[in-house]
């Protein structure tokens, strides 16, 4: 398989993240796949956002779960860009995607939109949570997981095989040799990120990962020289 280049949000190193805006970009950037964050509102729609709360990249304030899709939609998540819904995206770009649950309780509704859509080709499910993982995976069938995990050793091995994941996206880091043998003798995937520099770069290739999520499209074309 060749090296995959995953906009992380879209492009949020250049444009504000989780926007249709980021995501149209990292898809003119030539990026490989997308990767965005599933929240539910309080009304249940499948919103596109990384925090529970709204603070941080929009105007607003207050908890995504306490607030009506109307209400969220209201706020302004940077450039005049409204916050989108989780279809809104799959109908912005032609690319692959990867959708990473961070709230549990929104599993559910994207395997309804997986399943209504024929999805499985094309998004992939990440999650921090191995229950989100593993609900998904019930919910349906042929899904392509992924867990992802920050703080790790190389117990994440076996997390994500009880979890039914085939790919592990891990915080570079931590990343040893010894957790990408771990790994690839489990038959696992792995994605590095964040990978925004030369020298992130350099190391996710030379540990021969199979990709790698930036926030900067310009890593893209830097990977295709660095061995």
């Amino acid at each position: 398989m060749n090296f995959l280049t995953i906009g992380h949000r879209g492009v949020m190193g250049v444009e504000p993240e989780n926007t249709l805006r980021s995501f149209v970009a990292a898809q003119q950037a030539g990026l490989d796949a997308v990767e965005l964050d599933l929240h539910l509102s309080k009304d249940g729609a499948l919103v596109v956002m990384h925090d529970p709360e709204v603070d941080r990249t929009t105007d607003g304030s207050g908890p995504i779960a306490d607030k009506t899709l109307a209400e969220l939609r209201a706020l302004d998540a940077g450039l005049g860009e409204r916050i989108p819904v989780f279809e809104e995206v799959l109908d912005a770009v032609h690319m692959p995607v990867q959708a990473e649950i961070k709230d549990v309780a929104a599993a559910k509704a994207l395997a309804e939109v997986m399943r209504r859509r024929d999805l499985v080709g094309r998004v992939e499910v990440l999650s921090f949570h191995d229950e989100a993982i593993a609900e998904i995976a019930r919910l349906v069938p042929g899904a392509r997981t992924a867990l992802v995990a920050e703080r790790y050793g190389t117990e994440v091995v076996e997390r994500a095989t009880a979890a039914g994941a085939g790919t592990l996206v891990l915080d570079i880091r931590r990343l040893t040799l010894e957790i990408v043998e771990h790994a690839r003798a489990a038959d696992l995937r792995i994605i590095g990120w964040v990978v925004n520099t030369l020298d992130h770069l350099r190391l996710v290739r030379a540990l021969e990962l199979d990709g790698a999520t930036t926030d900067y499209p310009e890593i893209k074309r830097t990977g295709r020289f660095t061995a």
